[in-house]
């Protein structure tokens, strides 16, 4: 429980390894439960004392050695303890013992230092006198820290109890004593497997017995007249002035004073900083408070409403807590409301939003305050980080026909923007939009426009984007009857993000429009969210670097401004900014760091879930690649936004076409293609088109690749978006490769044309990414290119996917050089197809890199001077067996192997046998720990 520090034990070490030592003596001063006792046991475990001469002495329990025992001959480690509890007469003899201990000696001596009779002198108010050669230490036992109360909740419940919130709440209310925390944290395990992690949980876990006990003793020592001072404490339940205990207590000032100084004296409270008292335990008011009948209980609640109220600044959520705890459900009701309207000017939206849910959950609550909380609550939800209840409760107060219009209209509104931006449920809160503009109209005209100018946003599936701009005309329209500035920047910020989605030539004009210096807070915040909308459509644009720069302006006026959840949707573009950028040292972590820190919310963390997918893809984690392209379950996938729902699209057909499952990939690219035709915005086509062409290609589907490459041109006729650009060069270079290994009429040197030009293309596409700058796109690209010059310079044409019609080349076949007439011309190409592939591999892109160096084997010519036969690899694994091993250990299955390398399975299960033979390995799990650990 408390580890000793090094030098205690080594000065007891030294006092006990020799007769020449000089005689050490420790006082252990620690409150209650702080592991004195244990800190005794540590030292009587020392080595270097002969076990007999260890000699324990507790304190208050009888018996206890006699002043003789002070002066024995023999080295003696004296442990004692409870010294708070000695008598006079015990006190005496200890002191002998201490004045006389010898050579070879030393004694702890531990007591609580809130419980000695004479403040500051544990051995009583006698003197003692200590010998000249005694050594006399001191040590101070502390509470735990947060990290060590996380360490202990680690061994008593496991990681996945032991939540960042249920550490910091063990720790407020435990004070960081230790057997307090060993205790609670029993009491918790016994909610198991139930315990999910929050305060919640914690405080209903209750008072642990020994705590209760010592507590509720400790204020019945204290002289009845005085107790009420302890229990003015219990229900203010943190450290408070005098004059506060006084006020509270009843007592007044005078006799307040004199019950607080008998309190403090008997250890009942505490003085826990310069004038502030209340218990050493914080869970000990618990305690305190729940033996108080409920009359005194509520007449000391409505005094420390009246005493927190003159506190600056008021808290006001405590002093609502005190009021309905005396009964006051007026006062109750409007320090509520101060509560959250404080809470949100000050931008702790969070801290709103669960007070309001908790209240307006309650029954029996008057329609007036229901009226005056709900858009309280529905207003920071929206601009805030929200949970799952306060949908919940907004959509039965809205059913509320008592409401005024105006009132029901606000939360409608507020509902559908919760139902769309932070739950993912689109269809539903467009609908719920619909509605609120319509009531909004005729009533509230700000609002109204607001209304409108949320069915502006175009990320959401099943809506055309002309439906959007017509909603923008009246939104436009309404704000400006409104005469609302901060209104007509909530219109301008949703203009911009349909204008820049839509890569309209007046998107970065409008951007500039945004009133990023105004004074109003509410203009600033929608500004900021203005800026975060224009980051996140040029990053999807593949502006990046101007999207990067408004990502940071964003971001910083999010922060200022006080809107959480702005300021986390900027988090998700950011990571798409590192994912496309080529920056991915760490960004597993940072997608994985950014879902866990939203939970409870896992819609606002979908970039995250699709970056992470996409990462595994390319490292040839594929099943994890799945799950997180899923959204690993936490809600459909038809539910992200339109450009999010095309990217992850992507990637699943890339793992299909992967897999030669080209029927399931081109079913899954047909479905993925109408919802962003049935929405109009092309640019968002960029990272779905490429794979979905492919996919209808290979699945026989050469007339529908052919329709979806002219759609998508059309589409983005001469619209400025980069990204969409190299995209649809990339598409038509499919198409031509596809075409030319299709055409069973075509002679070989059409074939060879074919492929030709479809190299062309692909460097085109590789050349148009290198500008961005997308290197992982630009490398795919340069391989596909490398693919075509080779496929065209020899006779037929490997699919580097594996998603190829013909058969997988034989192991042998494979990697034997095949003829080349014009040797010299392709040399160029395998250059750069071999910096290609390093550069897949300093991305980390183990599956790609590992499959170009496969294509690059089919051509890399003999290296003059090489001995004939194959190269000796006894002991070590070749280069080959180490390829085939990473690909194994990142969960690729034989089959998947084969396609990637354009090996036979055979030849990857012989492969994968000698790598396991080589390194030892008794599976593939153990393969990966093998692999990581050989220099």
């Amino acid at each position: 429980m408390i580890t000793t520090c090094g030098s205690v034990l080594r000065s007891f070490a030294r006092a006990l390894t020799g007769p020449r030592a000089e005689p050490v003596l420790m006082f252990v001063e620690g409150a209650a439960g702080e592991g004195k006792s244990h800190l005794l046991q540590e030292l009587a475990d020392l080595p270097d004392a002969p076990e007999p001469a260890r000699r324990w002495w507790r304190c208050g329990a009888g018996g206890g050695p006699s002043e003789e025992d002070g002066h024995r001959p023999e080295a003696t480690l004296w442990l004692v303890d409870d010294v708070h509890r000695a008598d006079e007469d015990e006190l005496r003899r200890l002191r002998g013992v201490l004045e006389g201990l010898g050579p070879g000696s030393a004694a702890a001596v531990a007591y609580r230092p809130e419980e000695i009779p004479v403040p500051g002198l544990p051995l009583g108010g006698t003197p003692m006198t200590y010998p000249g050669r005694l050594t006399v230490l001191t040590n101070r036992l502390a509470p735990w820290d947060e990290e060590r109360v996380r360490r202990a909740a680690e061994e008593s419940l496991g990681g996945g109890g032991c939540t960042a919130e249920a550490v910091t709440r063990l720790h407020e209310r435990t004070g960081g004593v230790p057997r307090v925390v060993v205790d609670l944290l029993a009491m918790v395990r016994e909610q198991w497997p139930a315990f999910t992690g929050t305060a919640a949980e914690v405080d209903a876990a209750g008072v642990p017995p020994r705590l209760a006990e010592l507590v509720l003793s400790r204020t019945h020592a204290v002289p009845p007249e005085h107790r009420p001072v302890v229990w003015a404490a219990a229900v203010l339940d943190g450290p408070a002035g005098r004059d506060e205990l006084a006020a509270v207590s009843g007592l007044g000032a005078g006799t307040g004073t004199g019950a607080l100084l008998r309190a403090l004296e008997g250890a009942a409270l505490a003085e826990l900083g310069e004038g502030r008292y209340g218990f050493a335990v914080p869970l000990a008011a618990s305690a305190v408070r729940a033996t108080l009948p409920g009359p005194v209980r509520q007449d000391l609640h409505r005094r420390a409403a009246n005493v927190l109220s003159r506190r600056q600044p008021v808290d006001w959520a405590a002093v609502a807590g005190h009021h309905r705890a005396a009964g006051e459900g007026h006062r109750w009701l409007r320090a509520v409301e101060r509560a959250a309207e404080s809470a949100e000017a000050s931008g702790r939206h969070e801290q709103a939003i669960t007070l309001l849910e908790r209240t307006l959950a309650l029954p029996g609550l008057p329609p007036q305050a229901r009226a005056r909380l709900a858009p309280l609550l529905a207003r920071n939800a929206v601009t805030g980080l929200r949970s799952d209840q306060t949908v919940e409760v907004l959509a039965q107060i809205v059913q509320d026909a008592a409401l005024p219009p105006a009132v029901r209209g606000e939360l409608r509104l507020d509902l559908g923007l919760m139902l769309c931006n932070q739950m993912g449920r689109s269809h539903e809160g467009w609908q719920v939009l619909e509605v609120a503009a319509g009531e909004l109209r005729d009533v509230r005209s700000v609002l109204a426009a607001r209304a409108m100018a949320a069915l502006v946003t175009p990320y959401w599936p099943g809506v055309s984007v002309d439906v959007h701009r017509g909603w923008l005309i009246q939104a436009v329209a309404a704000a400006d009857d409104s005469g609302d500035a901060a209104m007509r920047t909530a219109v301008l910020a949703n203009h911009v993000g349909l204008a820049m989605s839509c890569a309209d030539p007046e998107a970065w004009e409008l951007v500039e429009q945004l009133p990023v210096q105004s004074t109003d807070p509410a203009c600033l915040r929608q500004a900021a969210r203005g800026l975060c909308n224009a980051a996140d459509s040029a990053v999807w644009l593949g502006f990046y670097e101007r999207g990067a720069d408004l990502l940071a302006a964003g971001r910083d006026l999010s922060a200022r401004s006080g809107a959480p959840y702005t300021e986390h949707s900027a988090m998700g573009t950011r990571l798409l900014q590192q994912w496309w950028t080529g920056r991915w040292l760490g960004l597993d972590k940072r997608c994985e760091d950014f879902v866990a820190a939203t939970a409870d919310m896992p819609f606002i963390a979908s970039d995250a879930y699709v970056v992470r997918g996409l990462l595994a893809v390319a490292q040839g984690d594929w099943g994890e690649a799945r799950s997180w392209l899923s959204q690993q379950g936490t809600f459909g996938t038809e539910k992200l936004p339109v450009p999010l729902g095309a990217a992850a699209a992507g990637a699943v057909i890339r793992l299909a076409l992967a897999r030669q499952e080209v029927t399931a990939a081109a079913e899954h690219a047909r479905a993925a293609w109408k919802v962003v035709a049935d929405k109009g915005v092309w640019p968002w086509a960029a990272e779905l088109a490429p794979w979905a062409v492919e996919a209808l290609a290979r699945a026989g589907d050469g007339a529908g690749a052919h329709t979806m490459v002219r759609n998508f041109a059309q589409g983005l006729g001469r619209r400025d978006a980069p990204a969409a650009r190299a995209a649809l060069v990339w598409s038509r270079a499919v198409l031509t490769e596809t075409d030319a290994e299709a055409s069973a009429e075509a002679s070989a040197e059409g074939r060879r044309s074919g492929l030709l030009e479809a190299a062309a293309l692909y460097g085109e596409a590789a050349a148009a990414y290198g500008e961005l700058p997308r290197p992982y796109s630009q490398a795919l690209t340069t391989e596909g290119a490398a693919r075509c010059a080779i496929a065209a310079d020899t006779e037929g044409a490997p699919d580097a996917e594996g998603a190829s019609s013909g058969p997988v080349p034989d192991a042998e076949a494979a990697s034997r050089p095949a003829p080349a007439p014009e040797e010299d011309s392709i040399l160029p190409v395998l250059a750069e197809l071999e910096a290609c592939a390093q550069r897949f591999t300093d991305l980390g892109a183990v599956w790609d890199a590992a499959r170009a160096r496969a294509l690059l084997r089919t051509r890399q010519p003999v290296r003059r001077g090489r001995p004939p036969g194959r190269p000796s690899h006894a002991d070590q694994l070749s280069p080959r067996e180490e390829e085939v091993a990473q690909l194994a250990v990142s969960g690729l299955t034989n089959r998947e192997i084969a396609a990637t390398l354009h090996l036979s399975p055979r030849t990857v299960e012989q492969h994968i046998a000698g790598a396991m033979r080589k390194t030892g390995a008794l599976s593939r799990r153990d393969l990966a720990h093998r692999l990581d650990a050989t220099p």
